[in-house]
């Protein structure tokens, strides 16, 4: 996919691709590294710059990005003597040997700038600033440290140190965040950076969806160039999919979609894209003016302002803001007037003329579908929850999940066995004892003499859990088995290293003729991992060494395995997982993700303004349903026929209701007024009236004009209605231009929809056309 992504982030008007370097992903065991595949760091470099663009290369080597460990490898945990981003020799010698390594590729690979590359920016660190507020002296200590050693790797380019306020010299100080408020940088003679614009906010099995409008992405970014920033990043462009079990956290979700300009499946996000591409270019149109010399701030009103950069040449840029985020303001400015809306900068780049108002969007919105395109035949194998192999132990006590998986696993059994008197009470009363379990997370499948008595799981803002239920005991011999599940490690937080997961205690039963038994320190039995992931059935080799069954429903613990051919067409594929409960995904052995879809999501969905300060609980979706219904499964990994699809359920699910999808535009709409700012003949300064763009995806044609209202029209895409002006021939041009094409354009122009129907009203062009 990286070759289509690369070029629609370079049409879009971007410069720069900034890429992480996952440690954990490249050095998974400690001295063996991994580039291979989507691991293949030098090759997506080259393909940045064959695309022209440059690199910011983060090797951090911390992350953080709601990645496993923050991108740190589990085997760092157990290095003796280590503490995680301190003033600690361990950690410094292995993070400098990383660092080593990755500076030694590029440069043996010529990719810094000075040797003809396109990395012409480098980070070192992470956010850290936060920390050595809160740790003192060993956290300033380690922040010199890795200033120091990153310098004297002599890469020849700038180093930057996002959200270090006291970055030393030479190395740069920038800012993630929604919004540039008090940032700048530590000296004067510093470019002012912005290295994560956050397009909106991550996805948490058990959350709402957050999104974020463009008008006030395109707000944010505008005051920051007219408050005179240099650089800006978005955070993110595209924001992909965790595949396998890289999510962190923990409570991740597998969709890093992020709201992003371009979709989680590669497809545009417009009208974010399309908006933020029109927002660049009028950045590029005031350049000249911009890189002369700092803004003159000149007050226009109580909430109102403008930016003016001039060159010794002539060259003169503007932007006036509107901060009142309720009201459309007049400002005067240099001999003229000029309508602001709410919330809104207006960029100028002679000082006369607006080509751009970060809340008038001029760009096609597109609503997606996912159409089905087949279901699935299957066939079902039960995991044996009653007996382990040789790999199994006994210890005293519960012993913490991590330090015992190393992380090779979500799953981990602590099964212990315990006597009923026949004499106890409970055996008459049917007054069944309550069976209490406290877990440091994540998630807990309980069984009790091998029948699953219940399950509990932690959250995003709390992972650790406590399971309370009756449980059915029999006189005699009785087995507890308890299926610990982990959902990502943590990924940021002070020392999250020391963080625990898996049943830590107390374990005890309630209602006994003793009263409360204790089973927290007696003997426990251990089993790493699934026998089914032992029996690696998620591939071909494995799934075919097992005798599969009649698939049943409802059932936990159990594999369903199908066959399937891959579908006609180019559209990015999903796999519709809402019938199930909680398990993994994996097509042709590769994992798809965790899915999840039995976890609801919890919050507040209401309508969402642009206007005013964004949060990451702002605007939201999904509340009342799965966190994540669709599951991306790329088309490279697929072959013509006979491609292998098995998912693990952990709590029960219907496998039935899976089915297989593709993603496309199911309408496209615009919203435009007649006199929208135009761009599109700036530098011979022939200005044009609006046109509406429309487009489908490709290979789609648009087959109907579902709403067309020249007037003052009502709602948006999907939803539209006639206002109170409303020209009669306003579907004529678009079924004339558009149907049967995969995209066209109409000008906005009165004549065009039978003449103007309501004179000296500022009018507007709402449409919808279906694509198929």
């Amino acid at each position: 996919m990286w070759p289509d992504l690369i070029r629609k982030a370079k049409d879009g008007g971007l410069d720069v691709i900034q890429t992480y370097v996952f440690w954990n992903g490249h050095e998974p065991v400690q001295g063996q590294y991994y580039f291979e595949d989507r691991y293949d760091l030098v090759k997506f470099i080259k393909l940045v710059q064959q695309a022209g663009l440059y690199v910011n290369l983060r090797i951090g080597p911390y992350v953080c990005a709601e990645w496993n460990f923050g991108g740190f490898p589990v085997w760092l945990k157990y290095v003796p003597g280590i503490s995680f981003r301190t003033d600690n020799e361990p950690f410094k010698w292995a993070m400098q040997n990383f660092t080593q390594k990755i500076v030694g590729m590029m440069k043996s690979e010529n990719l810094f700038q000075w040797q003809g590359g396109p990395i012409i920016i480098s980070q070192i660190e992470n956010e850290f600033g936060p920390l050595e507020w809160d740790q003192g002296a060993p956290a300033k200590a380690y922040a010199a440290w890795a200033a120091k050693m990153a310098l004297d790797l002599d890469t020849g380019i700038p180093w930057i140190m996002c959200k270090e306020d006291d970055a030393p010299d030479p190395i740069i100080n920038t800012w993630n965040g929604f919004y540039v408020d008090d940032f700048s940088p530590n000296k004067p003679y510093k470019p002012s950076m912005w290295t994560e614009v956050w397009t909106a906010w991550f996805t948490g099995f058990g959350g709402p969806v957050p999104y974020r409008p463009v008008e006030d992405v395109a707000f944010a970014i505008a005051q920051f160039i007219q408050k005179g920033g240099s650089y800006f990043n978005y955070y993110m462009y595209h924001g992909g999919t965790n595949f396998g079990r890289t999510a962190g956290g923990p409570f991740i979700a597998t969709s890093y979609d992020y709201d992003a300009p371009i979709d989680e499946y590669g497809l545009l996000r417009e009208p974010k894209w399309g908006h933020l591409k029109d927002l660049h270019k009028a950045i590029k149109f005031c350049e000249p003016a911009l890189a002369s010399g700092d803004p003159i701030r000149t007050s226009l009103g109580s909430n109102q302002e403008s930016h003016v950069f001039r060159s010794d040449s002539g060259d003169c840029a503007a932007f006036l803001a509107n901060y009142d985020t309720q009201h459309f303001i007049k400002v005067a400015f240099n001999g003229m007037h000029y309508d602001l809306p709410p919330w809104s900068v207006s960029i100028l780049p002679d000082c006369k003329t607006t080509v751009f108002n970060t809340a008038r969007v001029g760009v096609q919105t597109s609503l997606m579908k996912m159409d089905s395109v087949g279901e699935f035949s299957w066939v079902s194998y039960n995991e044996d929850t009653t007996s382990y192999d040789d790999n199994s132990f006994t210890a005293d006590g519960l012993l913490e999940q991590i330090n015992v998986t190393r992380d090779a696993t979500d799953y981990l059994w602590y099964t212990t066995n315990f006597d009923i008197d026949e004499g106890e009470q409970f055996l008459q009363s049917g007054q069944y004892p309550v069976l209490t379990a406290m877990s440091a997370g994540h998630s807990l499948h309980v069984f009790i003499n091998g029948q699953l008595a219940g399950t509990a799981c932690g959250s995003l803002e709390n992972p650790k859990l406590t399971y309370t239920g009756d449980v059915k005991l029999r006189s005699g011999s009785n087995k507890i088995s308890l299926l610990s599940a982990s959902v990502g490690l943590p990924n940021v937080g002070e020392h999250f290293e020391t963080w625990n997961a898996g049943v830590l205690g107390p374990v005890t039963l309630n209602g006994l003729n003793e009263g409360r038994r204790d089973l927290t320190w007696q003997k426990w039995s251990y089993q790493i991992g699934l026998k089914g992931e032992d029996l690696k059935l998620h591939s071909l080799t494995g799934s075919s060494s097992v005798e599969w069954g009649q698939a049943s429903q409802d059932q936990p613990l159990t594999w369903y395995k199908s066959l399937f051919n891959a579908p006609d067409g180019n559209e990015p594929l999903a796999l519709d997982m809402n019938s199930m409960g909680k398990g993994q995904i994996w097509v042709n052995g590769q994992n798809v993700g965790r899915y999840w879809p039995g976890y609801k999501a919890f919050g507040t969905c209401n309508p969402c303004d642009y206007r005013g300060r964004y949060n990451e609980t702002k605007c939201q979706t999904n509340c009342g349903e799965a966190s994540q219904r669709w599951y991306h499964v790329p088309r490279s990994w697929l072959n013509p026929t006979g491609n292998l699809l098995v998912v693990l359920e952990e709590s029960g699910g219907d496998p039935t209701g899976i089915s297989l999808v593709k993603r496309s535009i199911g309408s496209a709409c615009a919203d435009v007024s007649e006199w929208q700012p135009s761009m599109r003949n700036w530098h011979t300064k022939d200005y044009e009236r609006s046109r509406v763009h429309l487009h489908c995806s490709p290979g789609q044609k648009m087959t109907k004009i579902k709403f067309a209202s020249f007037g003052t029209p009502n709602g948006v895409c999907g939803s539209f209605s006639e206002g109170n002006c409303h020209a009669h021939e306003s579907y004529d041009p678009f079924e004339k231009n558009c149907i049967g094409q995969e995209s066209c354009a109409v000008t906005i122009n009165s004549d065009n929809f039978g003449g103007d129907p309501c004179p000296g009203t500022m009018k507007r062009i709402a449409v919808e056309a279906v694509c198929e």
